[in-house]
């Protein structure tokens, strides 16, 4: 449990701070979707009647977008061709403000997949690529920009895919330079000779690229991780991790191996599977967590992405869900900022929860305040408290209040079952909280009516509830207060 409440806390708090340098071969992934109604007269195959289509960055890019999503800071290296499908892929890894530095290669295009499907069904994929060596020249610039841009990574991912990156001489500059920093180097191999990656911190093949790698057949499981094994000694590296499709995931270590069962979920699509898993473990690794704790966040990351369609990323909230749906948090890991509340309701959301919002100064804590909280919380599945802060009470209350200061409100009413998340706000009214959370219920206590409460009105725009919860007779802070002072 302490695990999992680190691996909570480093992807909320820090994996946004981290910066991920991704070198491989890049490519553009296209698909054109449409539906499929007869077989064509010219020949023995479907005809699909295009609706739309799309563009995804992929290979060593997607691995980038999935670092990324995951809420990081994502900068990729590799070869283009300077053409059309660079500029497509340079616009969208912009997009989504991810750092890219491209090698142009002159007579060697951007490679590019475009997959065409009829409904869910891959019928034909087209593949644009030059096949052969690239000029020594290329690959020394290629170096050069890497390790112009190392030095600033926490983690260097590289992403093989066998198509003239990643030669013995490139991955072994980059992972010398990487030791000399102290930055772990995972590797999503495709060489069979994993020589090549000799000192990394990591390899990261799947179950067919492990068997090929050992020279056992892959049916033989145990005999495939034994063999696997027995590389990390000699290829001086930490740990193996080896994705083992419908198995899950295996960590090998020199003392033994683990595996992690594959979640059960309805498989759509196993494309960019692996550049999930390779961008959660570096991830993970940039955050010092364990390898155990990595190569299980990577399993459920991996259990996301199958169940999308196309080279599609996982997202920090699908994570985050998927990761603790019903991890009962401590009071002080209730008390968020306004980014982290974004970011836990979006968790929440995921895991089709309805949000509940309320709020008020809470300035000593009164059995009127716990009865509203308390059926607030029964509207739905979680609920906000926002709190005025200190300076934001002052101007409401006078200058003698708050009698409890804001961090005090806040830890108290953390502490409370019925709340799932407390946030201190500066301004006068909640409006840029409610308009950041969309909340699906909002709750005002006393003698409000629905056109009063601040925040009302949007609520409903986008379909929610405006609740009146009516207080309890005999019970306010400034009563209180006055009974204190003898009144």
């Amino acid at each position: 449990m302490e695990q999992l409440r680190q691996a909570i806390h480093e992807i909320e708090h820090n994996w946004a701070s981290s910066r991920i340098l991704v070198v491989g071969d890049v490519m553009l992934d296209k698909y054109v979707f449409g539906d499929v109604a007869r077989i064509s007269p010219e020949a023995p195959v479907p005809v699909v009647r295009a609706t739309h289509s799309s563009e995804q960055p992929g290979g060593a890019a997607n691995v980038a977008m999935n670092v990324a999503r995951l809420g990081a800071q994502a900068h990729v290296i590799g070869f283009t061709g300077g053409d059309e499908s660079q500029r497509l892929l340079t616009a969208r890894l912009d997009a989504e403000a991810i750092k890219s530095n491209f090698v142009i290669c002159d007579g060697f295009p951007t490679i590019t997949k475009q997959r065409i499907l009829g409904g869910r069904q891959q019928i034909v994929r087209v593949d644009t690529e030059r096949i052969g060596a690239r000029p020594t020249a290329d690959h020394d610039r290629l170096i050069a920009v890497v390790l112009e841009h190392l030095p600033s990574a926490h983690a260097v991912v590289l992403s093989d895919y066998a198509k003239g990156v990643l030669t013995p001489e490139v991955c072994s500059r980059i992972i010398d330079a990487a030791h000399g920093f102290g930055i772990p180097v995972l590797v999503d191999p495709k060489a069979t000779d994993f020589a090549r990656y000799r000192g990394a911190t990591a390899i990261c093949p799947n179950l067919g690229e492990l068997a090929a790698a050992t020279g056992e057949p892959s049916l033989d499981l145990l005999g495939v991780l034994d063999a696997g094994r027995a590389l990390i000694a000699p290829l001086k590296i930490e740990f193996l991790v080896a994705t083992l499709s419908d198995k899950g995931i295996a960590l090998l270590q020199p003392e033994g191996h683990f595996i992690a069962p594959a979640v059960a979920r309805q498989v759509f699509d196993v494309s960019g599977a692996g550049d999930t898993v390779i961008a959660t473990l570096a991830l993970s690794l940039a955050s010092r967590l364990n390898p155990l704790t990595a190569v299980e966040l990577a399993n459920l990351a991996a259990g996301i992405v199958v169940a999308k369609v196309g080279t599609v990323p996982v997202e920090k909230h699908e994570l985050l869900a998927a990761l603790a749906p019903d991890l009962a948090l401590h009071a002080e890991e209730k008390v968020l900022t306004r980014e982290e509340l974004v970011t836990r309701v979006a968790r929440w959301r995921a895991g089709g929860q309805r949000v509940v919002f309320t709020n008020g100064c809470f300035d000593l804590l009164h059995v009127g305040h716990i009865a509203l909280l308390e059926q607030a919380h029964r509207f739905g599945d979680r609920l906000i408290v926002a709190i005025n802060s200190d300076a934001s009470v002052s101007a409401l209350k006078g200058p003698t209040r708050p009698i409890v200061g804001q961090r005090e409100r806040a830890r108290v009413l953390a502490a409370l079952a019925a709340v799932d998340a407390v946030v201190v706000f500066d301004d006068a009214t909640p409006l840029e909280l409610i308009a950041a959370t969309r909340p699906d219920v909002l709750v005002k206590g006393g003698d409000y009516v629905v056109a009063t409460v601040v925040g009302a009105a949007e609520v409903e725009s986008w379909g929610g509830q405006v609740k009146i919860v009516p207080i309890v007779a005999g019970y306010s802070t400034t009563r209180l207060i006055d009974r204190g002072a003898g009144k």
